[in-house]
């Protein structure tokens, strides 16, 4: 056994890369404008992962940070335990600035993909995005409600590039439990 341990370092940098990777045959956008991508969007739809579990409402906030990097405020109802959820993380570029595609850390040094594989380049109006491999997927709108013939599209779209869509919980962002 000892005779791994020089290889350990290795493989931690072989595993967290892994969570900063990008799925096979999906793109990120090209032309992003980070400064047009700021402020709030509200997750639309989401496969199913832990850390959102029951969550609605959920909104995301994104704004420069003084180290070049973004602030992530993600946030979310508990309507379980009638409250809400806050975590704050901190984004970077993987690559070129004009390339939807980051890494973004809630805790500490941990970095997970945060790939923007369609976006509304015109108004910055919706995105879809996913993580590291095929079991994380968003549907993100600047409104709480996306429009079904857009809605439409990015499924098919997300479906294409082999998500499972028929698993996308449809996020409620009504106010009524604030």
């Amino acid at each position: 056994m000892s005779s791994c341990r020089p290889f350990a370092p290795l493989l931690l940098v072989l595993l967290l890369a892994a969570c900063t990777g990008i799925p096979e045959n999906v793109s990120p956008v090209t032309g992003f404008d980070a400064s047009r991508y700021l402020g709030t969007w509200y997750e639309i739809a989401r496969l199913d992962h832990s850390f959102e579990r029951g969550l609605e409402q959920v909104t995301a906030e994104y704004s420069f940070r003084a180290d070049g990097g973004i602030r992530v405020v993600n946030r979310g109802f508990d309507p379980a335990g009638k409250r809400w959820k806050e975590a704050d993380g901190k984004a970077y570029f993987i690559g070129p600035e004009d390339v939807g595609r980051l890494k973004v850390s809630f805790f500490g040094p941990f970095y997970g993909a945060y790939n923007i594989i369609e976006l509304d380049k015109q108004h910055y109006r919706y995105a879809l995005v996913c993580g590291p491999n095929k079991k994380y997927l968003w549907i993100l709108a600047r409104e709480p409600v996306l429009d079904k013939a857009t809605m439409d599209r990015l499924m098919i779209t997300a479906s294409a590039l082999g998500f499972d869509t028929g698993r996308l919980i449809f996020v409620s962002q009504t106010a009524a439990a604030r």
